[in-house]
């Protein structure tokens, strides 16, 4: 048993090679790997999925599965996107604890009464993420809106993704003070600078996880963190396994310290 709940991005092993496969055809390997919960891409599905029956699957191997759409939750216009449902509708057939989608265009005229019109009283979780975009991946945008989520009662959360903060230059250590109280899912991923200046995601080193224990430090003990870094290798079953170990162990001592 692990010491904190592991989640695997199908993303990490690549989107050309997981379209080929079919992400249904790495749920044995997951668990075999003693993941907790699987994030199926909406976009590495080839055609609509059978969403009953790939929950099926997932529930018979006891993992847990998150949702993950492209889906910005509001429109250049200012307004909740109205696929929102849709969304919501495909997560709960899968049995899925959580649908994630990105925070996208918010600012201080959007209403939040009509998002929360779209919202049902039960089902997954809506989580709203910091992408890479100037719109959603900067500290403000978001905190305003968990703030005025907050306050209608809204049942949504936070993915914090480590990672993609650099890609705004904020800092991933005050963001986390600023909104730790609202996550429920972390994204882990080091980012490296290319020759060419471009920003990618790869592996952590050391320094990346004794940084990554400090930031979940911020959140409530015991939450999901996730793979969403490259996993390449000849043995996919070794690398994952080795990977949900290193990142289960971050934040034990702190928890146990509260414990």
């Amino acid at each position: 048993m692990h010491p904190n709940p592991v989640s695997i991005s199908l993303s990490s092993y690549g989107a050309d090679f997981v379209r080929q496969r079919g992400q249904e055809q790495f749920l044995d390997l997951l668990a075999a790997a003693g993941v907790s919960r699987v994030e199926l891409r909406e976009e590495l599905f080839a055609s609509a999925p059978d969403a009953s029956a790939l929950g099926g699957v997932i529930a018979a191997l006891h993992l847990e599965c998150l949702y993950s759409t492209p889906l910005e939750l509001w429109t250049a216009q200012g307004i909740p996107d109205p696929l929102l449902v849709q969304k919501l509708e495909t997560a709960q057939a899968l049995g899925a604890v959580a649908l994630k989608v990105s925070l996208g265009h918010f600012d201080e005229r959007c209403d939040m009464t009509a998002l929360a019109a779209l919202m049902p009283a039960h089902g997954p979780l809506l989580l709203v993420e910091n992408d890479q975009t100037a719109q959603g991946g900067k500290v403000e945008p978001l905190l305003q809106f968990f703030q005025r989520a907050e306050a209608l009662g809204l049942r949504l959360g936070m993915t914090f993704d480590i990672g993609n903060w650099q890609w705004q230059c904020e800092s991933a250590r005050q963001a986390a003070r600023q909104l730790g109280r609202w996550v429920r899912y972390v994204h882990c991923k080091a980012v490296q600078h290319r020759a060419d200046g471009q920003r990618v995601a790869v592996p952590p080193q050391a320094a990346d996880l004794h940084e990554w224990a400090t930031l979940l430090a911020e959140f409530a003990p015991g939450v999901v963190r996730a793979v969403e870094y490259p996993l390449v290798g000849e043995d996919l079953l070794a690398l994952t396994r080795a990977q949900v170990r290193s990142l289960s162990a971050l934040g034990a001592q702190q928890e146990v310290a509260h414990a």
